[in-house]
């Protein structure tokens, strides 16, 4: 079964925009995985200084991740990124779903993406 890895990025544009990421990825028969430090820079946002808008969709994205079953990873460096490419160098079978300009352009292997504000696609 192929796994998509999860971005913190792409995981709060997800509930930004409302759209069922975990569910639709389910759909698309991909397991998910979602690294341990992605995890803490979403609690790190819910204690931030950051627009209240931010912090509630920081916390509306623990609430889901937490209600929902997925594989946890742990990449053991603070950098989410580099860790995302690393892990993605690694494992060949790995989707990464991210929406940093940076991080597609540094993966040259499949990427799940948002495509027309509600709708998720691997390009």
């Amino acid at each position: 079964m192929k796994k998509v890895i999860l971005d913190t990025n792409f995981i709060l544009t997800c509930v930004k925009q409302k759209i069922d990421f975990l569910n639709e990825i389910k759909f698309m028969g991909l397991e998910v995985l979602i690294p341990e430090e992605v995890l803490k820079e979403i609690r790190s946002i819910t204690n931030s200084k950051k627009k209240l808008h931010f912090r509630e969709n920081a916390k509306l994205a623990l609430k889901i991740l937490n209600k929902n079953k997925f594989k946890k990873i742990k990449f053991g460096t603070s950098n989410v990124d580099k860790g995302l490419v690393d892990f993605a160098k690694k494992n060949k079978e790995v989707i990464v779903a991210t929406l940093d300009k940076e991080l597609k352009e540094k993966i040259k292997k499949p990427k799940l993406v948002i495509r027309g504000k509600n709708k998720l696609e691997v390009i």
